[in-house]
Parts: C-alpha cells; structure tokens; sequence
C-alpha cells in the first residue's frame, strides 16, 4: 500500500531534528497525521541554539505525503503536554502512535567522567529530560492512545538492551538514562499489552543527525569525507532509517509479537524489508560488536 498508515494519528514527541525527525517525515510517507512537538519554534530557540524547527519538520511531513502539525511543547512541564493531548483528542478523538524521543542531552554529559567528577547540575538535567519527560508524556497520552485497539508506543534510546547489558555508555548519567528507556517500554508492554496496545524500545544505529554531520564538518552530501578521521563512521545510518523503522511496525498488524522487546533499526530492517535512503540495509549494533569493538579495522561488507 502506498499510504498504509492513512487515516492514522502519531504524535512524536521530539521532533525538532535528528531521529525524532526522520520518525516523523517517514510515518507523513506512509500517509499518517503527525503532530510534532519541541521546544524550537521559528520564534524561539531552545539552549541548543540550533537552526533546526517543529514548524519545518511539519512542511517535513507534509510534503512527504501526510499532514505535519507542529506544537510547540516543554514535555517536562506536565500542563503543556496535557494541553498538547487534549488538542489532539479534540481535533482528532483518536492517537496510534506515540513515539517518546525526547532527550536534549548532547550538550550536558562528560565523556568518561566519573559521577563524582561530573557536573551534577548537568547531570541530574539529562535524567530529567531524558526520563522524566517520557513519563510525563506518556501518563497523559496513553489515555487517549488505548481509546482504539492496536495503539503503538516507540520508546526511543541509543543501544539494544543486549548491547547496553554489557557495556557503559559514556557516562554514569548518560548510561542510566539510556537504560532506563528501555526498561519504561519493558513496564509498559506489560500495563499495555493486556489493553490492546504494544510498547517497544527502539533504536536507531551510528545516525548521521544534524549534530553529528556539524561535529565532523562534513554534510548529508559528503558524509564519507569524515571517514579518514573516523572510518568506523562508515556504518552510520540517515534518521530516516529508524523513521522507516518506527512506520514499518506502526503499519504491522502483528506488531504485538515485539511487544515489551528492545529492537533496533537494522534488526528490523531485515524483518520488513525497508532500506536507508541510499537503498543499503545497515546493522550497526551487530557490525559495532563484531568490528569496532573487537578492534578490527573498519569494513562494513556484510553489514549494509
């Protein structure tokens, strides 16, 4: 089907730029009513400063074939973003997809900092961004997501729980945070699932998002130039990919055998068939696994 998710209503939570981003623009493809939220309005920026706006990922969305509706919303305060759900039942008496991809934290973790060396301030602000604010958007959500069976919750994170099992995450802040969003979709797959609703961790791989392209000087059109730096590099992904992703599952009437799983862009590209905007099929958790962390010079055959 060309428009499989016409008719259908998501909110992405997020959605100023990078995953949340490319989440929105592909369920807009598959035809869907997307409201995007974000604290980054033409009129107003955030502490990131950056050029990226709610208001341009809904022309995004829209001329991607859906309907984009920006909402400028602060999702650690719990009256806008009630006020953001009431919106929608009002305009829409229906929500399908909720996709939780707030974070706003690149600026506030250490790298390698041990929690008695790092800023505090800084990072008990990421847990709240990151964390607090999936809780708060999704106790108001999820009311009107469970009006109609089928609903779709995406918890959005950086790692697999097998990966992040394992392995520290840059931070005590960062890893704590990243975990934790996987275990909210875990918790809500079990208070969903009997409802008539699946909830599921997702993550995309090395994203090429606006933030990483600018940390290496290099652009969407040449982003191969930053590989002599760092030729691991080689394995990134677009933030449409996990886009696709996230309106694969949101178009699966099955989609309720992954309810509570951690997934990841890759992973579920070989599951649906979808590919990244340059029609290769990249695994970056299973290539950072078997190359970058075994310490095997970079090679991405076999892996995209």
């Amino acid at each position: 089907m060309t428009h499989p998710l016409k008719g259908r209503v998501a909110l992405v939570a997020g959605a100023t730029r990078g995953a949340g981003r490319g989440v929105a623009v592909e369920l807009g493809a598959a035809g869907a009513t997307v409201y995007v939220t974000g604290r980054t309005t033409r009129a107003r920026r955030s502490e990131y400063d950056r050029p990226e706006t709610i208001e341009d990922t809904a022309d995004l969305v829209t001329e991607a074939g859906g309907h984009g509706i920006a909402v400028p919303a602060d999702h650690l305060d719990p009256a806008q973003v009630r006020a953001v759900v009431e919106r929608i039942a009002a305009e829409q008496d229906r929500l399908d997809v909720l996709v939780n991809d707030i974070w706003g934290g690149e600026h506030l973790f250490e790298w390698e900092t041990p929690l008695w060396e790092h800023d505090l301030d800084n990072g008990l602000r990421l847990l709240r961004l990151a964390v607090e604010t999936h809780a708060i958007t999704s106790h108001h959500a999820l009311p009107l997501l469970l009006r109609h069976p089928g609903g779709l919750v995406v918890e959005m994170t950086d790692g697999t729980a097998e990966y992040n099992r394992d392995r520290y995450r840059n931070s005590f802040f960062y890893d704590l945070a990243k975990t934790s969003v996987l275990r909210m979709a875990f918790a809500l797959g079990h208070e969903l699932g009997p409802r008539g609703a699946t909830a599921v961790a997702l993550t995309p791989g090395w994203m090429r998002s606006e933030l990483m392209l600018d940390h290496f000087g290099v652009g969407e059109d040449n982003w191969r130039d930053a590989l002599d730096r760092v030729p691991h590099f080689a394995i990134s992904e677009t933030p449409r990919y996990v886009g696709r992703a996230v309106a694969a599952l949101a178009a699966d009437p099955d989609v309720a055998r992954f309810n509570g799983r951690s997934l990841s862009s890759g992973g579920l590209a070989r599951e649906y068939g979808f590919t990244d905007l340059d029609g290769s099929r990249p695994d970056a958790w299973r290539y950072l696994v078997e190359v970058q962390d075994a310490g095997k010079p970079a090679d991405t055959t076999g892996y995209r």
